[in-house]
This record gives C-alpha cells, structure tokens and sequence, in this order.
C-alpha cells in the first residue's frame, strides 16, 4: 500500500513537473550512415525547454526515429537548465552571444515592445519568460549555431545584485540612488 501511494505521488511529480515547463522543438534533422547494405537513416532532434521565469535548456537528442529523439532532447535539455537574471519584462542590460560562425546581439528593450526576434531566438526568448527583447542574428543562421550563440549571451547576464557582490558594494552604490532600478 505505502509502494503502491509512493507510486502515485512519484508519477504525479513527473505530470506536474512536465506541465510547468515550455517546450519548444526547434528542429528535426534526418541524417544517414551510409553501410554496406544501403542508407541508415536517424534523427536528430533540437529542443529548449523553459519555466517562463528565467530557467532554461537546451538540447540535441539523437535516435532512430523521432520521437524517441525528441523525448532524448527533452530530457537532457530538462537536466541541463540554467538560470538567466531577469529584470521586470526584459533582460538586465545589452549582450552579444558568440558560437562558430553565428553572432546573436540581444538588448533589452521597453515593456510593450514584445520580443522581436527571428526563429530560434524567438523560442529561446518565450521559453525563458522573456516578453520584451531586440535581437539580431549575424552570420550563420543555422537553428543550432544561433540557439548555442544566444545560450552564450544569456550566461554572460548578471543581476545587480551579483555585480554588487563581485565589486564587494551595494546595489544603491553601483546603480546609484536616482535610478529606479535600485529601489
């Protein structure tokens, strides 16, 4: 009776776990191996997967079919998540994100603004929780490149909080008293 109650609220957790999260399939690839006997064909999946309150993953699951890669992606993204600071609606301040050949410049911007971005960002910015961004992509514009390059500019963020921990001051000392933002 205790196994079979551990049971339920073990299978209840994973549901809820899976309901707060967003996810987004971000691309699906077919590749091949080519073998003695022909093509062997398998897929590789690109998902993120975020809480809306500045969580988020990323992931590359591989498989012979595709659900199974995408359920591979879902659940290393899921294992992999990292916190990004945000502030209000926004990110903290301006970043530029950098992976191979692809170039992704991210700025905050006004409430009301919404979140103007192509693709791949789009879906990094909505699973984060992000509702009012610019962001520009240069270069490559390859879904895993860009989706790497924009995890690279959001690790770079800090809050004012960790800044002011850093320099060893408070945040009334760095952001000073007549901005908004320290009160």
């Amino acid at each position: 009776m205790a196994e079979e109650k551990n049971r339920k609220s073990i299978v209840g957790k994973q549901q809820q776990a899976a309901e707060e999260f967003s996810e987004s399939v971000l691309s699906v690839r077919r590749v091949a191996k080519v073998i003695r006997g022909g093509r062997r064909f398998a897929f590789s999946a690109l998902v993120v997967v975020g809480d809306k309150k500045g969580n988020i993953g990323i992931a590359l699951g591989k498989s012979r079919d595709v659900s199974a890669a995408i359920s591979k992606a879902l659940r290393k993204a899921r294992k992999h998540m990292v916190t990004v600071p945000l502030y209000k609606t926004t990110i903290p301040y301006s970043v530029t994100g950098k992976h191979s050949a692809s170039k992704v410049i991210i700025r905050s911007a006004a409430k009301g603004t919404g979140v103007i971005a192509g693709g791949a960002v789009r879906a990094v910015m909505e699973a984060l929780g992000v509702r009012d961004v610019l962001s520009k992509v240069i270069g490559a514009s390859n879904p895993q490149n860009v989706v790497k390059a924009t995890m690279n500019a959001l690790q770079k963020l800090r809050s004012a909080k960790q800044i002011a921990h850093l320099r060893g001051k408070t945040v009334k000392e760095i952001v000073g008293t007549d901005n908004v933002a320290a009160q």
